[in-house]
């Protein structure tokens, strides 16, 4: 890997009032993630089975996640290099690092489960009940349309990072705020109360504390745990995204532009650094303030709200202990919610669920196609070369193989239980990567730019936390 190239750290935007809904970027697209995995599928999963007393893992895992966010973009903002070319700078080799991830990232991402899912939702709304297996094979061909006009909206557009953060922005204000009002008018406020309770692992149904019900599925529960938040390499790509949205020295890096509607750009394959001296401190000083804006006051707060309100319905309509892991899991709720508030009520609830999904399946496949595309831009010349260097090139031709794969593995599981598995992956992900970005912040950087104490403690106590969770779900198959 070459040296970092000496710059100077340009200066931070100073913006007030509604001018940080233009600045936060990066935080809205990987809320938007969030949403559609743990927050949407997982988390009702295992709160109508086992109670809102494990909404306690949700507030650890997202806390200990906002850390590792903000460390990413620690790096991300001293280099304009992305976390994964970070990584390839380590011992042993580039060579290892990139095949490590990029087998990682695939293991969790390359399962369209999310398409899938987003079909059981689609299907309720023209079919209004609930698929079956008998409709495994409608439930494939919606899912690969679904699958489909992913690729289609990558497609278009100036800059692919501004194109996901405008669609995120509407996913984020449509579903907090349609379940938001729907939990107002459905939702007992003895629920309401049992869920902020069970934030703190009090099971308020038996008036006990209960972190860990007897009987648990250690594989549904670790999955919740990884995808509460974001979950493994998409979080990583965090970085990604904050350099093509120009965060600190990832100004002077370049982007990924779209092949409709955006021109060839020069994306650096080497990373910057700039002398810490006073001014390049205080301006990264202003920098940090919008990395905290975008990560706790977007990410972590949206994050929490977007775990509670969808599972607030759930448990508020369907039975306790009920299982809803099949094909028709997305329009569960729908179903439930329809048969006693009429049938508006569900169509809504339905599309609802039908666009959070696909939404995070457009949003996971970007994140995968991206960030392989920075590792072999990074790792080798001849990429860098193919194709008169433009990185579109490269891009669309990672985003056609991926597609192609997801079109096969659509057949293999149900949805749900692809989902499953790629969120324990995160998990493992996330044992690894917090140990790996911990050293490479407290190694690679200059010494006034790495992190302090307690948050090299967090990404310590983080990397503790998944392996308890991972150890249980392996333990119990």
């Amino acid at each position: 890997m070459e040296a970092w190239q000496r710059a100077e750290l340009p200066a931070p935007p100073s913006p007030k009032g509604l001018q940080w809904l233009s600045i936060v970027g990066p935080g809205v697209i990987v809320l938007g993630v969030s949403i559609g995995s743990g927050e949407f599928l997982l988390g009702p999963a295992v709160f109508v089975k086992h109670g809102f007393s494990l909404l306690w893992t949700t507030l650890v895992a997202v806390l200990l996640q906002t850390i590792f966010n903000t460390e990413l973009m620690r790096y991300t903002l001293a280099t304009g290099e992305p976390v994964f070319t970070g990584f390839m700078r380590t011992r042993p080799s580039s060579t290892l690092w990139a095949w490590v991830y990029s087998v990682l990232y695939f293991l969790q991402v390359g399962w369209p489960a999310w398409a899938g899912t987003a079909a059981g939702a689609i299907f309720y709304l023209f079919a209004r009940r609930l698929a079956a297996a008998a409709d495994s094979s409608t439930i494939y061909f919606i899912g690969v349309a679904a699958y489909l006009a992913c690729v289609v909206i990558l497609l278009v557009g100036r800059r692919i990072e501004r194109t996901l953060e405008v669609l995120n922005w509407i996913l984020i204000v449509a579903i907090l705020g349609g379940f938001f009002i729907l939990a107002l008018m459905f939702v007992p406020g003895g629920t309401w109360l049992a869920a902020l309770l069970g934030l703190t692992g009090f099971d308020a149904s038996r008036g006990v504390f209960s972190f860990m019900p007897s009987g648990a599925d250690f594989v549904l529960i670790s999955a919740l745990v990884a995808y509460s938040g974001c979950g493994g390499c998409v979080n990583i790509t965090l970085s990604n995204w904050a350099r093509d949205k120009g965060y600190g020295m990832g100004e002077r890096a370049g982007y990924i532009p779209a092949a409709v509607g955006g021109q060839k750009v020069h994306l650096a394959h080497n990373g910057f650094i700039f002398a810490p001296d006073a001014e390049s401190m205080l301006r990264w000083k202003g920098w940090w303030r919008i990395v905290r804006a975008d990560q706790w006051g977007i990410f972590f707060l949206g994050a929490i709200a977007g775990m509670i309100l969808p599972a607030l319905l759930y448990v508020a309509f369907l039975p306790q202990g009920a299982d809803i892991q099949g094909l028709g899991i997305s329009a569960a709720l729908a179903s439930t919610v329809g048969a006693r508030a009429g049938a508006s009520v569900a169509v809504i609830i339905a599309f609802l669920g039908a666009w959070v999904l696909f939404k995070t399946q457009l949003d996971n496949l970007e994140a995968m196609v991206r960030s392989i595309t920075d590792i072999l831009w990074t790792g080798s010349h001849r990429v860098r070369a193919w194709r008169g260097g433009d990185v579109r090139k490269v891009y669309y031709a990672v985003l056609a193989a991926l597609v192609t794969w997801g079109i096969i593995a659509l057949r293999l599981a149900q949805p749900f239980v692809l989902l499953k598995l790629g969120a324990n992956v995160a998990g493992f992900i996330f044992i690894v990567a917090s140990l790996h970005l911990l050293y490479l912040n407290t190694t690679l950087l200059p010494v006034e730019l790495r992190p302090p104490m307690w948050r090299r403690i967090a990404l310590i106590a983080m990397s503790v936390f998944y392996s308890v969770f991972v150890g249980l779900s392996l333990s119990s198959l």
